[in-house]
């Protein structure tokens, strides 16, 4: 494959609050950063130093985002597809190809071949670099949002549907931030 290969992951499918955020990168053929790999499988802070690595190392690279209302109204798969293609959009260099972790493709109407791989977060260089920065800028975000709201412990989980947030859920009820059509918030709504 000739030409400029991007790579792209997503972080925040499966949380009850927040965006879901993706990332583009494409990093050069000979670049090689140590300690790439899914950003699920690294700490927290391993994953922030690699963000600075990365971003001093790639060509270009771009974020892109589905807000809760998005998610709401597309439903979770369709608003990350989205989110994948307006990170592809924001590439300051616009690649030739672009490989995505998972097996669904963005719809990128002709402006570049699209490839899905599965695991390829763990697998592509590319692609475990997208995951690094979208995992990065969403726990920053979720972060932030715990700064506003400390009782439901953002910081901690990230939004996910541990114990912890279920129970802040249901104690404090549904914020703007929160996913109406994800079942426990859905539930949540109808039971008040």
């Amino acid at each position: 494959m000739r030409g400029l290969i991007a790579g792209v992951d997503e972080a925040g499918r499966g949380p009850l609050a927040g965006p879901v955020i993706t990332a583009a990168v494409i990093l050069p053929k000979d670049c090689i950063i140590k300690g790439l790999s899914d950003s699920k499988k690294l700490s927290e802070q391993r994953r922030e130093k690699l963000y600075d690595i990365i971003i001093h190392e790639a060509i270009c690279w771009a974020t892109g985002r589905a807000e809760v209302a998005e998610i709401d109204q597309l439903n979770i798969l369709q608003a990350t597809l989205l989110a994948m293609r307006r990170a592809v959009e924001g590439l300051e260099e616009k690649p030739d190809h672009i490989q995505v972790d998972g097996n669904h493709c963005p719809d990128m109407d002709g402006i570049c071949t699209v490839e899905a791989i599965i695991s390829g977060d763990d697998s592509v260089p590319a692609i475990s670099a997208a995951s690094i920065i979208a995992k990065v800028t969403r726990d920053r975000e979720m972060r932030e949002l715990h700064e506003r709201f400390p009782e439901y412990g953002f910081a901690r989980h990230k939004g996910y549907p541990v114990k912890e947030h279920l129970q802040a859920l249901e104690k404090y009820g549904v914020l703007s931030e929160h996913r109406k059509s994800f079942a426990p918030v859905r539930k949540r709504i109808k039971n008040n």
